[in-house]
Protein backbone atom coordinates (compact mmCIF):
# COMPACT_ATOMS: atom_id res chain seq x y z
CA UNK A 1 0.00 0.00 0.00
CA UNK A 2 1.30 3.48 -0.87
CA UNK A 3 2.26 5.31 2.30
CA UNK A 4 0.92 8.83 2.64
CA UNK A 5 -2.18 8.07 0.55
CA UNK A 6 -5.43 7.91 2.54
CA UNK A 7 -7.54 4.93 1.42
CA UNK A 8 -11.10 6.23 1.57
CA UNK A 9 -14.48 4.59 0.84
CA UNK A 10 -15.33 4.34 -2.88
CA UNK A 11 -17.48 7.33 -3.89
CA UNK A 12 -20.45 7.00 -6.25
CA UNK A 13 -21.70 10.56 -5.89
CA UNK A 14 -22.16 13.66 -3.74
CA UNK A 15 -24.94 14.96 -1.49
CA UNK A 16 -25.20 18.74 -1.21
CA UNK A 17 -27.58 21.38 0.14
CA UNK A 18 -26.36 24.05 -2.24
CA UNK A 19 -24.61 24.65 -5.53
CA UNK A 20 -22.00 26.82 -7.22
CA UNK A 21 -23.28 29.66 -9.38
CA UNK A 22 -21.47 32.03 -11.74
CA UNK A 23 -21.47 35.65 -10.54
CA UNK A 24 -19.40 38.32 -12.31
CA UNK A 25 -17.00 35.70 -13.59
CA UNK A 26 -16.55 34.06 -10.20
CA UNK A 27 -18.04 30.78 -9.02
CA UNK A 28 -19.73 31.27 -5.64
CA UNK A 29 -21.69 28.84 -3.43
CA UNK A 30 -25.44 29.34 -3.19
CA UNK A 31 -27.44 27.81 -0.34
CA UNK A 32 -30.55 25.75 -0.98
CA UNK A 33 -33.49 24.41 1.03
CA UNK A 34 -33.26 20.85 -0.28
CA UNK A 35 -30.81 18.07 -1.04
CA UNK A 36 -29.23 17.45 -4.42
CA UNK A 37 -27.60 14.12 -5.27
CA UNK A 38 -24.99 14.38 -8.00
CA UNK A 39 -22.67 12.02 -9.80
CA UNK A 40 -18.89 12.39 -9.89
CA UNK A 41 -19.05 14.15 -13.28
CA UNK A 42 -19.36 17.86 -13.91
CA UNK A 43 -19.72 20.13 -16.92
CA UNK A 44 -19.48 23.89 -17.37
CA UNK A 45 -23.04 24.10 -16.01
CA UNK A 46 -22.15 22.21 -12.83
CA UNK A 47 -22.31 18.70 -11.42
CA UNK A 48 -24.45 16.18 -13.29
CA UNK A 49 -27.30 14.86 -11.18
CA UNK A 50 -27.33 11.20 -10.21
CA UNK A 51 -30.32 9.10 -11.37
CA UNK A 52 -31.25 8.56 -7.72
CA UNK A 53 -31.87 12.30 -7.38
CA UNK A 54 -34.79 12.29 -9.80
CA UNK A 55 -36.10 9.01 -8.42
CA UNK A 56 -36.27 10.26 -4.83
CA UNK A 57 -37.35 13.76 -5.83
CA UNK A 58 -40.36 12.44 -7.74
CA UNK A 59 -41.51 10.51 -4.67
CA UNK A 60 -41.36 13.73 -2.61
CA UNK A 61 -43.23 15.98 -5.06
CA UNK A 62 -40.13 17.78 -6.30
CA UNK A 63 -38.51 18.83 -2.99
CA UNK A 64 -35.80 16.40 -1.87
CA UNK A 65 -35.61 16.85 1.89
CA UNK A 66 -35.20 13.27 3.10
CA UNK A 67 -32.92 10.49 1.80
CA UNK A 68 -33.20 6.86 2.99
CA UNK A 69 -29.73 5.65 3.93
CA UNK A 70 -27.68 3.00 5.65
CA UNK A 71 -24.19 3.40 7.05
CA UNK A 72 -21.01 1.63 5.98
CA UNK A 73 -19.45 1.24 9.41
CA UNK A 74 -20.49 0.57 12.98
CA UNK A 75 -17.89 3.01 14.30
CA UNK A 76 -19.39 6.55 14.17
CA UNK A 77 -15.94 8.12 13.66
CA UNK A 78 -15.47 6.16 10.45
CA UNK A 79 -18.79 7.27 8.98
CA UNK A 80 -18.28 10.93 9.99
CA UNK A 81 -14.79 12.42 10.04
CA UNK A 82 -14.74 15.95 11.45
CA UNK A 83 -11.71 18.17 12.02
CA UNK A 84 -10.44 21.71 11.85
CA UNK A 85 -8.96 22.17 8.39
CA UNK A 86 -6.75 24.86 6.85
CA UNK A 87 -6.16 24.96 3.10
CA UNK A 88 -3.66 27.03 1.14
CA UNK A 89 -5.82 29.41 -0.90
CA UNK A 90 -3.31 29.62 -3.74
CA UNK A 91 -2.57 25.93 -4.26
CA UNK A 92 -5.75 24.49 -2.64
CA UNK A 93 -3.57 21.95 -0.86
CA UNK A 94 -4.46 21.04 2.73
CA UNK A 95 -1.84 22.44 5.08
CA UNK A 96 -3.08 21.60 8.56
CA UNK A 97 -5.82 19.47 10.16
CA UNK A 98 -6.48 19.24 13.88
CA UNK A 99 -9.01 18.23 16.51
CA UNK A 100 -8.50 21.05 19.01
CA UNK A 101 -5.74 19.20 20.87
CA UNK A 102 -3.28 18.05 18.23
CA UNK A 103 -2.82 18.81 14.55
CA UNK A 104 -0.94 17.42 11.56
CA UNK A 105 0.78 20.20 9.64
CA UNK A 106 2.74 20.22 6.40
CA UNK A 107 6.16 21.81 7.02
CA UNK A 108 9.43 22.18 5.14
CA UNK A 109 10.73 19.07 6.91
CA UNK A 110 7.64 17.01 6.16
CA UNK A 111 4.60 16.25 8.27
CA UNK A 112 4.72 17.39 11.89
CA UNK A 113 2.42 16.74 14.85
CA UNK A 114 1.86 19.93 16.85
CA UNK A 115 -0.49 21.32 19.48
CA UNK A 116 -3.83 22.51 18.09
CA UNK A 117 -5.32 25.50 19.96
CA UNK A 118 -8.45 25.48 17.68
CA UNK A 119 -9.10 28.28 15.17
CA UNK A 120 -9.77 30.92 17.85
CA UNK A 121 -6.25 30.59 19.27
CA UNK A 122 -4.18 29.75 16.19
CA UNK A 123 -2.33 32.59 14.38
CA UNK A 124 -2.49 30.72 11.07
CA UNK A 125 -6.29 30.43 11.32
CA UNK A 126 -7.15 34.12 11.58
CA UNK A 127 -9.57 35.62 9.08
CA UNK A 128 -11.59 32.45 8.58
CA UNK A 129 -8.67 30.51 7.12
CA UNK A 130 -9.43 27.45 9.29
CA UNK A 131 -12.91 25.98 9.69
CA UNK A 132 -14.58 22.84 11.00
CA UNK A 133 -14.82 20.41 8.13
CA UNK A 134 -16.89 17.22 8.17
CA UNK A 135 -17.35 14.35 5.70
CA UNK A 136 -20.15 11.81 6.02
CA UNK A 137 -20.30 8.64 3.90
CA UNK A 138 -23.68 6.92 3.49
CA UNK A 139 -25.19 4.11 1.41
CA UNK A 140 -28.16 4.91 -0.84
CA UNK A 141 -29.95 2.04 -2.54
CA UNK A 142 -28.77 -1.57 -2.82
CA UNK A 143 -26.81 -1.57 -6.08
CA UNK A 144 -23.35 -1.34 -4.48
CA UNK A 145 -22.96 -2.52 -0.85
CA UNK A 146 -19.57 -0.77 -0.50
CA UNK A 147 -20.07 2.27 -2.76
CA UNK A 148 -21.04 5.38 -0.86
CA UNK A 149 -22.24 8.93 -1.36
CA UNK A 150 -20.38 11.69 0.45
CA UNK A 151 -21.82 14.75 2.19
CA UNK A 152 -19.32 17.50 2.98
CA UNK A 153 -20.03 20.38 5.34
CA UNK A 154 -18.31 23.17 7.26
CA UNK A 155 -21.38 23.87 9.40
CA UNK A 156 -21.26 23.43 13.17
CA UNK A 157 -24.97 22.55 13.29
CA UNK A 158 -24.66 19.64 10.85
CA UNK A 159 -21.41 18.30 12.34
CA UNK A 160 -22.63 18.46 15.94
CA UNK A 161 -26.05 16.94 15.14
CA UNK A 162 -24.65 14.13 12.99
CA UNK A 163 -21.98 13.24 15.57
CA UNK A 164 -24.57 13.05 18.36
CA UNK A 165 -27.03 10.96 16.35
CA UNK A 166 -24.40 8.45 15.26
CA UNK A 167 -23.14 7.99 18.82
CA UNK A 168 -26.67 7.56 20.19
CA UNK A 169 -27.80 5.12 17.48
CA UNK A 170 -24.69 3.03 18.03
CA UNK A 171 -25.39 2.88 21.76
CA UNK A 172 -29.07 1.92 21.61
CA UNK A 173 -28.56 -0.63 18.81
CA UNK A 174 -25.89 -2.62 20.62
CA UNK A 175 -23.13 -1.60 18.16
CA UNK A 176 -25.29 -2.41 15.11
CA UNK A 177 -25.11 1.07 13.57
CA UNK A 178 -24.31 -0.29 10.10
CA UNK A 179 -27.45 -2.45 10.17
CA UNK A 180 -29.97 0.29 11.00
CA UNK A 181 -32.30 1.65 8.27
CA UNK A 182 -32.03 5.41 8.74
CA UNK A 183 -32.74 8.65 6.93
CA UNK A 184 -30.90 11.88 6.14
CA UNK A 185 -33.24 14.76 6.92
CA UNK A 186 -32.85 18.46 6.17
CA UNK A 187 -33.81 20.68 9.07
CA UNK A 188 -34.04 24.44 9.39
CA UNK A 189 -33.79 26.92 12.20
CA UNK A 190 -33.26 30.63 12.69
CA UNK A 191 -31.11 32.43 15.23
CA UNK A 192 -30.57 35.99 16.34
CA UNK A 193 -27.31 35.98 14.42
CA UNK A 194 -29.09 34.92 11.23
CA UNK A 195 -31.65 37.75 11.75
CA UNK A 196 -34.58 35.42 11.26
CA UNK A 197 -33.26 33.87 8.04
CA UNK A 198 -33.56 30.09 7.97
CA UNK A 199 -30.34 28.11 8.44
CA UNK A 200 -30.47 24.58 7.04
CA UNK A 201 -28.50 21.68 8.46
CA UNK A 202 -28.46 17.89 8.12
CA UNK A 203 -29.73 15.37 10.64
CA UNK A 204 -29.95 11.55 10.78
CA UNK A 205 -33.29 10.18 11.96
CA UNK A 206 -35.44 7.08 11.84
CA UNK A 207 -37.06 6.51 8.48
CA UNK A 208 -40.48 8.01 8.06
CA UNK A 209 -43.14 5.57 9.23
CA UNK A 210 -40.70 3.46 11.26
CA UNK A 211 -40.78 3.23 15.04
CA UNK A 212 -37.64 2.84 17.12
CA UNK A 213 -38.61 -0.71 18.02
CA UNK A 214 -39.11 -1.66 14.36
CA UNK A 215 -35.76 -0.11 13.45
CA UNK A 216 -33.91 -1.99 16.19
CA UNK A 217 -35.62 -5.25 15.23
CA UNK A 218 -34.55 -4.77 11.60
CA UNK A 219 -30.98 -4.05 12.74
CA UNK A 220 -30.97 -7.27 14.76
CA UNK A 221 -32.35 -9.25 11.83
CA UNK A 222 -29.78 -7.87 9.40
CA UNK A 223 -26.93 -8.44 11.86
CA UNK A 224 -27.99 -12.09 12.25
CA UNK A 225 -28.14 -12.45 8.47
CA UNK A 226 -24.65 -10.98 8.10
CA UNK A 227 -23.27 -13.50 10.56
CA UNK A 228 -24.94 -16.38 8.76
CA UNK A 229 -23.61 -15.31 5.36
CA UNK A 230 -20.09 -14.53 6.61
CA UNK A 231 -20.23 -10.72 6.32
CA UNK A 232 -17.60 -9.50 8.82
CA UNK A 233 -18.53 -5.97 9.87
CA UNK A 234 -15.74 -5.72 12.46
CA UNK A 235 -13.12 -6.59 9.84
CA UNK A 236 -14.58 -3.97 7.49
CA UNK A 237 -14.30 -1.32 10.21
CA UNK A 238 -10.68 -2.30 10.90
CA UNK A 239 -9.80 -2.10 7.20
CA UNK A 240 -11.41 1.34 6.90
CA UNK A 241 -9.62 2.64 10.00
CA UNK A 242 -6.27 1.48 8.64
CA UNK A 243 -7.02 3.07 5.27
CA UNK A 244 -7.85 6.47 6.75
CA UNK A 245 -4.72 6.36 8.93
CA UNK A 246 -2.49 5.63 5.92
CA UNK A 247 -2.52 9.30 4.84
CA UNK A 248 -2.08 12.59 6.68
CA UNK A 249 -4.84 14.31 4.67
CA UNK A 250 -7.98 12.60 3.45
CA UNK A 251 -8.74 14.79 0.43
CA UNK A 252 -6.71 14.36 -2.73
CA UNK A 253 -5.25 17.34 -4.60
CA UNK A 254 -8.08 17.50 -7.14
CA UNK A 255 -10.74 17.12 -4.43
CA UNK A 256 -9.16 19.92 -2.40
CA UNK A 257 -9.64 22.36 -5.28
CA UNK A 258 -13.40 21.71 -5.25
CA UNK A 259 -13.55 21.87 -1.45
CA UNK A 260 -11.79 25.25 -1.28
CA UNK A 261 -13.94 26.66 -4.07
CA UNK A 262 -17.19 25.53 -2.44
CA UNK A 263 -16.57 25.96 1.28
CA UNK A 264 -13.82 28.58 1.66
CA UNK A 265 -14.63 31.33 -0.89
CA UNK A 266 -14.99 34.08 1.73
CA UNK A 267 -11.66 33.42 3.43
CA UNK A 268 -8.83 35.81 2.47
CA UNK A 269 -5.94 34.64 0.33
CA UNK A 270 -3.76 35.45 3.33
CA UNK A 271 -4.81 35.79 6.97
CA UNK A 272 -4.75 39.41 8.23
CA UNK A 273 -2.02 40.81 10.45
CA UNK A 274 0.86 41.65 8.12
CA UNK A 275 3.59 43.65 9.76
CA UNK A 276 5.56 44.39 6.58
CA UNK A 277 4.44 44.74 2.96
CA UNK A 278 6.32 41.62 1.83
CA UNK A 279 6.16 39.65 5.08
CA UNK A 280 5.14 35.99 4.58
CA UNK A 281 1.87 35.31 6.40
CA UNK A 282 0.60 31.92 5.26
CA UNK A 283 2.44 28.71 5.94
CA UNK A 284 3.13 28.32 2.21
CA UNK A 285 4.59 31.84 2.11
CA UNK A 286 6.85 31.16 5.07
CA UNK A 287 8.17 27.92 3.62
CA UNK A 288 8.76 29.47 0.20
CA UNK A 289 10.48 32.52 1.70
CA UNK A 290 12.73 30.37 3.83
CA UNK A 291 13.74 28.18 0.90
CA UNK A 292 14.61 31.25 -1.21
CA UNK A 293 16.57 33.16 1.41
CA UNK A 294 19.99 31.71 0.48
CA UNK A 295 19.61 31.77 -3.34
CA UNK A 296 18.20 35.30 -3.22
CA UNK A 297 21.03 36.50 -0.98
CA UNK A 298 23.59 35.21 -3.47
CA UNK A 299 21.74 36.86 -6.37
CA UNK A 300 21.60 40.20 -4.57
CA UNK A 301 25.33 40.08 -3.93
CA UNK A 302 26.07 39.58 -7.64
CA UNK A 303 23.47 41.99 -9.10
CA UNK A 304 24.49 45.60 -9.95
CA UNK A 305 23.16 48.35 -7.70
CA UNK A 306 19.67 49.56 -8.64
CA UNK A 307 18.52 46.36 -10.38
CA UNK A 308 15.56 44.40 -9.03
CA UNK A 309 14.73 40.82 -9.96
CA UNK A 310 11.31 39.20 -9.84
CA UNK A 311 11.46 36.18 -7.50
CA UNK A 312 11.12 32.91 -9.39
CA UNK A 313 7.80 31.11 -9.03
CA UNK A 314 5.89 34.27 -8.04
CA UNK A 315 2.08 34.18 -8.09
CA UNK A 316 2.00 36.75 -10.90
CA UNK A 317 3.64 34.27 -13.25
CA UNK A 318 1.64 31.13 -12.52
CA UNK A 319 -2.15 30.70 -12.29
CA UNK A 320 -3.66 28.97 -9.29
CA UNK A 321 -4.89 25.36 -9.61
CA UNK A 322 -8.48 26.59 -9.43
CA UNK A 323 -7.93 29.01 -12.30
CA UNK A 324 -6.17 26.30 -14.33
CA UNK A 325 -8.98 23.84 -13.71
CA UNK A 326 -11.70 26.27 -14.78
CA UNK A 327 -9.69 27.18 -17.88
Amino acid sequence: MLKGLAITPPILGRITIGKLVENNGKRLPQKDDQFTITSQLQTKEGWIRHPLDEQLRTAQEGKLRTIPIRLLFSDPDLNLRAEYALFDRQTARPLCVGDGEQCKRRTQDGMATLDCPSPDGCPLAQGGACKPYGRLNVLIGDDDPLGSFIFRTTGFNSIRTLAARLAYFKAISGNRLACMPLELRLRGKSTRQSRGTAIFYVDITLREGWTLEETLAEAQRLDDWHQQTGFDQKALDRAAKAGFANGAFEDSAEESIDVVEEFYPDAPEHPPGRQEPNAPVTLADKLQAKSQQQPQANADAEAPTGEADTPPGSDAQQPSPRQAKRA
